[in-house]
């Protein structure tokens, strides 16, 4: 799966770039009801200079949303950290609620390839957070963090490391509703384990959680079967097992384990399921929206991830 399109909305609110050819006189929208995206793009103004711009431009005090796109190439050694320079401008962005760090598509940077920081130190400077997306994980860094009112988490990567993984398990998140969890795959630093999701399967931790996503997993099977008698589900509106390689054995043990019938929505798109087992998931859960498209999309039999590099 390659993405094709920057954000058109984020945060329930249309989104505004501000980028490289942006200029001091251009008509720009209000500073409160927009989100915006601060950009550059390959081989233009330097990130931090059109970051700086931005700052100057737009009353910030209004701000709730941002996105950052392109910032650098990953080999580029004056590359921009922008976790960084987003934890240097709290002060100027006292109202900011929701942040996607990585507007990028294929085209700018290959999910892989987006060069991450130490993303610990943005969640401590903006205590009244209540959204992080996080789009690509190669030199991603999370430590256990503490946040009353972070609501939605999530993590778009090809290989997400264990340690990200670890990290958010031991965070102390009590207003996170919606976590979302692209593994990836090894090659690309995904190297999680199930053993490494226990704290957040066993239902002691995240208490307003009710949307969870465990997806693009090379050990999707495995993943379903710790889901089968995982705890944490009972709270669960919304469960997705999307984009990986979940087969038969990993929807019987779904169907062996606890009942899912109090979800209204089970998520398996891009799977390897066989057509009686699609229908034995369907008949199974008959008041769930029950997600099983793109059944093997590749149509030879191969499993592999939706999205790795």
């Amino acid at each position: 799966m390659l993405i094709h399109r920057h954000l058109e909305e984020y945060a329930g609110l249309p989104v505004y770039r501000f980028d490289e050819e942006t200029e001091p006189d251009d008509d720009l929208p209000p500073a409160a009801g927009t989100a915006w995206c601060v950009a550059t793009c390959f081989d233009e103004d330097p990130f931090d200079d059109v970051f700086a711009r931005f700052l100057d431009a737009v009353d910030t005090t209004e701000v709730t949303a941002l996105a950052i796109g392109y910032w650098g190439a990953d080999y580029d050694q004056g590359a921009a950290d922008p976790a960084a320079l987003l934890a240097e401008a709290a002060a100027v962005l006292p109202k900011l609620r929701a942040v996607f760090l990585g507007d990028m598509t294929f085209e700018e940077s290959e999910i892989s390839w987006i060069q991450h920081s130490d993303i610990s130190p943005l969640l401590a400077a903006f205590p009244d957070l209540e959204r992080l997306d996080v789009r690509g994980a190669a030199g991603l860094v999370l430590d256990p963090v503490k946040s009353a009112n972070l609501k939605t988490l999530r993590f778009e990567s090809g290989g997400l490391p264990a340690q990200v993984v670890r990290a958010v398990g031991a965070s102390d998140l009590p207003s996170l509703a919606h976590l979302d969890l692209w593994f990836g795959v090894d090659d690309y630093g995904g190297d999680a384990t199930v053993a490494d999701l226990a704290p957040l399967l066993s239902g002691e931790r995240l208490p307003a959680l009710r949307r969870l996503g465990l997806e693009d997993s090379e050990i999707q099977d495995e993943i379903a079967a710790a889901i089968a008698d995982a705890p944490v589900v009972a709270r669960l509106e919304s469960l997705s097992l999307a984009m990986g390689t979940l087969s038969d054995e990993g929807a019987e043990a779904l169907l062996s384990g606890q009942p899912l019938t109090h979800l209204r929505e089970l998520d398996l798109h891009h799977h390897f399921l066989t057509d009686p087992m699609m229908e034995r998931l369907k008949a199974a859960l008959p008041g769930v929206k029950v997600n099983v498209d793109e059944q093997d999309p590749r149509g030879d039999g191969r499993r592999y991830v939706a999205v790795a590099e």
